[in-house]
């Protein structure tokens, strides 16, 4: 079933061709770009078919390249009959019209005059002419009503539409709308009308009258089962398959008639010397449509209507083909593909517009141990990268003249994605994004801890000044309540007609592209919402498909409740809900990690899709005043609790403190001692402090204060990092703390190859798919054919992070080459300045 909606994903985006102006000649310089471009492709696997070029009649150019039986590996030759596909409507349409001079059917009859049980009473045969009968395509239908050894006929298909009387997409001749199922029953109608079968009927009106030698009809079980023709294939994967007829394919009319194209280029040059019908009757089938409401669309009978003359694509199967007529040059283009690849469709339009074209650029990456992230084993393939995208994964070898790259038997895994990142401030002065790539960082997620930037903003800043790494971002409910409530009216629970605000800006942003809603609830300008304006919100967030994550409301004394409360997110709102950088912040609860992921997976079990991160420290970075939960900052009792329970003064380092910047490196234990104070007052000291610096410089923007807190234990650690539904992340940044330079190789390092935590695999599953996956991210996360092409190649044996809290910029080791959509941004230790970085969005 999957290679059927994949092809039908094709034929109904591509059979219809946009049209557009293709004036120039036919000159000696497009068509050696025709060839050449063809020959490209075809050294590339990317190309098999016919391509030929006429002026008035006259063949200009014409070359075949590629097999009329992959499997058999026979050679093509232009005079081989393929698979029109969609093409074919034009030949129905003709014989419709024949029948019309021969005084047999008229095209404003209703169908039910030919087709008596028809259920649609006012559908006329000019509506399915001009794909303006509003009927739905016959396929979904057909395939839930077949099995396997079944095959559609036409009138099989009448039967199912007789039965199931499925609803118009909209009232006949209100609208225009391709549409397969009105060409199938058109091809009935001709039978009813000539009282002779449809493929006689095409060869004593059609193909024998303009010899048209190799033209056919061909359908499953129908005539001509002994005629030669091409077969349709797919590359995949370095090999041809078969992708040929299927069990629909026992239809005529939308397509399967068969042609060569010196055979479809004598028939248009035919066709537009009026030797096929009157001048009238082609002058009625060329004219746009004309709708209820007056208005037109360019397509007539069975051709689109350009403004230089007429064209049509068709795609079905393993077959990609077009016909582009230009009456005022008398030129014509004819090109028949059965390798399923639609590329070089879209480049002849361009060429014979005069426009430029873009040739893929392949890539080879050999001798590697492929690790794809889907925590599977590894594999020993070749892997080919295709512009920004991963292409074919096999045994591949090198076509020629293409580059590549030995990975002399290192790891190849997709990309990283940092899902809780802080990293975007330090990529406007570094848009090389050395801490991100030297740790295999390929995409980092933004608008974290509640707080974020406008979608508009994100983008426009994007395109303006690149980067080398991908940007997602979360909408932030502090951000949110900030534009809405103003910065100083945030210590409060927010209205209802504010909760409406905000509900409606988040619904907009969520629409341009954000993940979802994300929620810093620890900090002061989120703290003093309640559950219900959260859940408010989140709900807005799943209506638009989108999750939440959260900087839970406490990570110490009552992270009981603020687990509770981000489970009932989860299943009040039906929206996935993911905890950030999962940890145990309070002394006396310590080692009870595996009592905490059981309550989330209790909660999975209920079916809320509840999933965390994690970084691989034991210690945090944040600002002074979370280590006073209850928000009482002038009270001592609080704060020597905070010294007993929450950090520990004597490994805790201020990072950053404004008022006093010697402070900067020193533990809280070492500024106490300077001060000659206890160090739950000199705590509450350098919060009033902080405090009193903010209101005397309100425009300052470094950051005031922050310090790297010690407060979690190893076994704690290592619990959440090891729970399946637990990805990597490394809530770091530019500068501060280590895990912003190091998180993700001080996984690999220390808790995949020192401590056998977990397996290789299952490392990068967790840094890449299964992140994917919690955050929603599409066609990322994978090394998989069609995704993007994000990778990191680097060496088990010598991956190791090497920032630590003295050198917290200290770069890692081993990440041996990164990838960003295909292009090779690091590499021997440094950027390649190479800045491939797009904006991710949902």
């Amino acid at each position: 079933m999957m290679p059927l909606k994949r092809n039908l994903f094709l034929l109904l985006l591509a059979v219809f061709y946009p049209f557009c102006r293709t004036t120039a000649q036919l000159t000696p310089q497009k068509i050696a770009q025709v060839d050449s471009a063809m020959r490209v492709l075809h050294a590339q696997g990317q190309f098999s078919g016919v391509v030929l070029l006429s002026e008035k009649g006259k063949i200009k150019f014409q070359k075949a390249l590629g097999y009329t039986d992959y499997l058999q590996r026979t050679a093509l030759d232009a005079a081989q009959p393929f698979n029109l596909a969609s093409i074919t409507k034009q030949f129905v349409a003709t014989m419709t019209m024949k029948l019309f001079e021969q005084g047999k059917l008229e095209y404003d009859q209703k169908v039910i005059h030919f087709i008596p049980n028809f259920p649609y009473q006012e559908i006329t045969i000019r509506q399915l002419l001009t794909h303006t009968s509003g009927l739905p395509e016959y396929f979904d239908m057909a395939m839930s009503h077949l099995n396997t050894l079944d095959t559609l006929t036409n009138d099989k298909l009448i039967q199912l539409l007789v039965e199931k009387h499925p609803p118009l997409n909209f009232a006949s001749g209100t609208k225009w709308e391709y549409c397969n199922t009105g060409y199938l029953l058109l091809a009935s109608i001709i039978e009813k009308a000539s009282g002779t079968s449809f493929e006689h009927f095409f060869s004593t009106q059609i193909s024998q009258p303009f010899g048209l030698k190799n033209t056919f009809v061909y359908f499953l079980n129908g005539p001509n089962q002994n005629k030669k023709r091409v077969l349709g294939f797919e590359r995949k994967n370095g090999k041809a398959i078969s992708n040929d007829l299927i069990l629909l394919d026992g239809v005529v009319g939308d397509g399967n008639i068969y042609s060569s194209a010196e055979d479809l280029n004598k028939w248009i040059q035919l066709v537009t010397e009026n030797k096929v019908l009157k001048p009238a009757t082609w002058a009625e089938a060329f004219t746009p449509v004309q709708l209820k409401d007056g208005s037109s669309y360019p397509y007539g009978f069975g051709w689109g209507i350009s403004e230089n003359g007429f064209e049509h694509t068709g795609s079905w199967v393993g077959f990609q083909n077009a016909i582009f007529r230009n009456n005022k040059t008398q030129t014509t283009a004819i090109l028949l593909s059965n390798g399923t690849n639609p590329i070089f469709r879209n480049i002849l339009k361009k060429i014979l517009a005069g426009q430029p074209f873009h040739l893929p650029k392949t890539h080879l990456i050999k001798n590697i141990k492929l690790i794809d992230g889907t925590g599977l084993p590894s594999q020993q393939v070749q892997v080919r990268i295709k512009d920004n995208k991963i292409w074919e994964i096999g045994k591949l070898e090198p076509f020629v003249g293409e580059t590549v790259t030995d990975g002399n038997g290192l790891i190849l895994a997709p990309g990283f994605i940092d899902s809780h990142s802080h990293h975007y401030g330090s990529l406007d002065k570094t848009p090389t994004a050395i801490p991100m790539l030297s740790q295999g960082i390929t995409t980092i997620v933004i608008g974290q801890d509640g707080s974020s930037y406008a979608m508009d903003s994100l983008s426009k800043w994007m395109k303006e000044k690149p980067v080398a790494v991908n940007v997602a971002s979360y909408t932030g409910h502090a951000t949110l309540r900030q534009k809405v409530m103003g910065p100083r009216g945030l210590y409060r629970t927010a209205r209802p007609e504010e909760v409406e605000k905000m509900k409606v800006l988040l619904e907009t942003e969520l629409q341009k592209g954000s993940i979802g809603l994300n929620t810093g609830l620890e900090y002061e300008s989120s703290f003093f919402s309640n559950r219900d304006e959260v859940l408010e919100l989140a709900k807005v967030a799943a209506i638009n498909g989108g999750r939440y994550m959260s900087h839970i409301r406490s990570e110490d004394i009552n992270l009981t409740e603020a687990i509770d409360e981000i489970i009932d997110i989860g299943r009040e709102a039906k929206i996935p809900v993911q905890i950030s950088h999962g940890k145990i912040a309070l002394r006396s609860q310590w080692k009870s990690a595996h009592e905490v992921l059981a309550k989330l997976q209790e909660a999975r079990a209920e079916g809320i899709q509840i999933t965390a991160d994690c970084y691989p420290y034991t210690f945090w970075h944040s600002t002074l005043r979370v280590l006073f939960p209850k928000r009482d900052y002038t009270n001592l009792e609080s704060a020597q609790m905070a010294t007993e329970q929450l950090f520990d003064p004597k490994e805790s380092i201020i990072v950053r403190f404004a008022p006093n910047k010697s402070y900067a490196g020193k533990t809280l234990a070492e500024i106490a001692g300077l001060r000659g104070k206890t160090e739950a007052q000199t705590l509450m000291d350098l919060v009033a402090e902080a405090e009193a610096f903010d209101k005397k410089y309100p425009d300052y923007d470094e950051g005031i204060e922050a310090i790297m807190g010690k407060s979690m234990d190893d076994e704690d650690v290592e619990a959440i990092l090891a729970w399946p539904h637990t990805n990597i992340c490394s809530d770091g940044a530019g500068s501060g703390h280590p895990r912003g330079h190091g998180a993700f190789t001080r996984v690999l390092g220390k808790y995949v190859r020192e401590k056998k935590l977990f397996s290789w695999e299952t490392a990068i599953y967790k840094m890449t798919g299964l992140t994917a996956e919690n955050l929603g991210i599409q066609h990322r996360g994978l090394i998989k054919p069609d995704c993007y092409a994000d990778m990191v190649l680097f060496d088990p044996e010598t991956v190791v992070d090497h920032a630590d809290v003295k050198n917290p910029k200290a770069l890692s080791s081993g990440i041996k080459m990164v990838w960003v959509n295909g292009e090779l941004v690091w590499q021997d230790q440094k950027p390649t300045g190479k800045l491939s970085g797009q904006m991710i969005k949902r």
